[in-house]
């Protein structure tokens, strides 16, 4: 018998164990309330069906507490036998009371069927559980001494196969050994030789380095050479453009100055011949008047000047002078600047 069966004998017990408790307990409660309610003051006929209720409920306990206790092993003394014993027989009197009150042995032994059977199937499940407790418990001993039977199979095959696996890997460790050590040698030679072939190439990597750097300090220095020589000229250059520039400005300066020194000579010689009477002509009263407005003198000064009227001289300051909008400014209260 395996754990699988062990597991559905018990669960077949159970269940079949719970019918027939349930199934008496209803019973027992059809019967019983009658009997209780018959015995029971009228208005206290409503608590009939607690009597038989309470017997069941105590029923179930000792069934439920029997089951745990069988499955664990344990026992739990006189009082439980006790109880069973006594619900039982309160089962059973409770329900063929009301028969065995009218004589009636048939009643008896119908109503007894249901008591008995709990009463019965109550020790008999016990006995039961306690027998699969007992094989299970002998069945998990069997079961544990093939597992520590395999596992110390299994340990020794490991030990063999590691002193083995030991003895391989010692010898694959010889093997590799020497492989390492002629490697090794192998690789010093090759080293050696790569030493000598990167010594020789970095020493013609150095003499090619030192004469690329030869030619281009060689070409810096002509570069720097001719930049010096460029700026130089730059420079030159520079600074006759500079000494040009200051002549022009310095003539222009000096042509600019005789220009004013002749413009103010032809000015005064304008404005040096005093007031008049008649008018001068237009041409000679424009420039005595353009003289005048250039000297600041004022709009009438420079009509007695040139011996036109006040107006026309306004009109011509205003000329010389720009408008404003397009009307003439009238500069006749002018005065000499």
């Amino acid at each position: 018998m395996n754990a699988v069966q062990v597991r559905s004998a018990e669960k077949a017990l159970s269940v079949g164990t719970w019918l027939i408790v349930f199934g008496a307990m209803l019973y027992s409660v059809l019967t019983v309330t009658p009997l209780a309610a018959a015995h029971t003051p009228d208005r206290w006929a409503w608590t009939a069906p607690i009597l038989p209720l309470v017997v069941d409920a105590a029923v179930v306990i000792v069934v439920r507490l029997d089951a745990v206790l069988a499955r664990l092993g344990g026992h739990g003394g006189k009082w439980p036998i006790a109880l069973r014993w006594m619900t039982g027989c309160m089962t059973l009197a409770l329900n063929v009371a009301d028969s065995a009150l009218k004589n009636d042995l048939v009643g008896v032994a119908v109503h007894a069927v249901a008591p008995l059977l709990l009463i019965v199937t109550a020790e008999t499940g016990l006995a039961y559980r306690r027998a699969i407790t007992a094989a299970v418990v002998e069945l998990e001993a069997k079961q544990q001494a093939e597992r520590e039977a395999r596992e110390r199979a299994a340990i020794e095959r490991r030990e063999e196969a590691a002193r083995r696996a030991r003895e391989e890997r010692e010898h694959t460790a010889a093997l590799a050994r020497e492989q390492r050590e002629h490697e090794a040698r192998l690789a010093r030679e090759q080293a050696e030789r790569e030493a000598t072939a990167r010594r020789e190439e970095r020493e013609r990597e150095q003499a090619r380095e030192r004469a690329e750097r030869e030619e281009r300090e060689r070409q810096e220095r002509e570069r720097e050479q001719l930049r010096v020589e460029r700026e130089r000229r730059e420079r030159e250059a520079a600074e006759r453009a500079e000494r040009d520039r200051r002549e022009r400005v310095e003539r222009e300066r000096r042509e600019r100055a005789e220009r004013e020194q002749r413009a103010a000579r032809e000015r005064a010689a304008l404005l040096s011949g005093g007031p008049v009477t008649d008018k001068l002509p237009e041409d000679d009263a424009r420039a005595i008047v353009a003289a005048a407005q250039a000297e600041g003198l004022s709009v009438r000064q420079a009509a007695e000047l040139c011996g036109w009227s006040v107006g026309w001289v306004s009109t011509r300051y205003a000329e010389l002078r720009g408008s404003v909008n397009g009307v003439p400014v009238d500069l006749a209260g002018t005065s000499h600047g």
